[in-house]
């Protein structure tokens, strides 16, 4: 059980939980988790901890399959500049491990972006908070629980 499922627990919402046995060697957890699911990469989301000038941390949700588009964060965010957060200070502030870091159930609740291609689709695939355990869910779900924004995040690989 992870912070993430006894949250959507506690909401009542709808949810599955999905599980794969993690490969430490594995390059990208995403994508990883998209081809051990057997998912397309288009719906598996990864959940990615940015620092805004001066001190803010924020949350952006995008499919494993893309880039995050930096200076699209930071104009959705208000901000002049983004940048990967350092990892102490992503696991400090919410509770995870990189590569299980859910965008549900974190220690610290951080404004949150969802790239817009979630918008439309009927279920995408989030970290449940543990590598090698994702969380199928509606998007509409994850944008009422962490009151996010969907914008334009992400560009191609």
């Amino acid at each position: 059980m992870t912070p993430a499922i006894e949250l959507l627990k506690k909401r009542n919402c709808p949810f599955q939980v999905l599980s794969y046995q993690h490969d430490s060697q594995s390059s990208s957890y995403g994508l990883e988790a998209a081809e051990k699911l057997q998912l397309n990469p288009k719906l598996v989301f990864k959940t990615l901890v940015l620092q805004l000038e001066p001190t803010e941390l924020v949350v952006a949700v995008l499919p494993v399959s893309h880039m995050l588009d930096l200076k699209q964060l930071a104009k959705a965010a208000g901000s002049k500049k983004a940048a990967m957060a350092a990892p102490a200070a992503v696991e400090r502030s919410t509770g995870y491990v990189l590569g299980g870091v859910s965008p549900l159930g974190q220690k610290k609740r951080l404004r949150t972006f969802i790239d817009q291609s979630a918008e439309n689709l009927p279920l995408i695939y989030v970290s449940a908070g543990r590598r090698g355990l994702e969380i199928e869910i509606a998007p509409e779900q994850l944008q009422l629980l962490l009151d996010a924004s969907f914008v334009g995040l992400a560009q191609a690989l």
